[in-house]
């Protein structure tokens, strides 16, 4: 079926940064197994496997609608150095999905691509509702248990 052509771009955006946070909490998570932070190797690894979901989606959707999904493209990566700055960094690539997923929504609808739409509204919901909730949390906790309680809390 020949898709609008807005419409792949926009899941191409969004593969984009769905393939960024992919890469990126895959170096994340191998950085605190190798830092023996048991606990946040599991959520973040967690949070790969989730990316890739968001990927698959995004490219069997594209190709559905005779689209060439853009592999080679990644925005927004950033390695972080530090547990502070992976888990800010984390957060910050989510919030950009996050708001590029509600635009290319507003496109879907405007475009009137109801399947697309629905497609990306629980991507929207494991972004903000799981992935940056918790991302969000860890930082607040980091700031009042300090840095050191909170590592300790992340061995497992």
């Amino acid at each position: 079926m020949k898709g609008n052509q807005k419409i792949i771009d926009a899941l191409n955006g969004l593969l984009a940064m769905e393939l960024a946070a992919m890469d990126q909490y895959l170096i994340h998570s191998q950085m605190y197994l190798d830092w023996g932070l048991k606990k946040l190797y599991d959520r973040i690894s967690h949070e790969f496997e989730d990316e890739k979901g968001h990927a698959t989606v995004l490219i069997e959707r594209m190709l559905f609608l005779e689209g060439v999904p853009d592999m080679a493209t990644r925005d927004g990566f950033e390695v972080g150095s530090d547990i502070k700055s992976m888990l800010e960094s984390d957060l910050r690539i989510e919030y950009e999905v996050a708001r590029r997923l509600k635009s290319a929504i507003g496109l879907c609808e405007q475009e009137r691509d109801f399947v697309t739409r629905g497609a990306l509204i629980p991507l929207l919901d494991d972004t903000e509702m799981d992935h940056a909730n918790w991302l969000e949390q860890q930082l607040g906790m980091m700031e009042r248990l300090g840095l050191e309680l909170y590592t300790q809390s992340q061995l497992g």
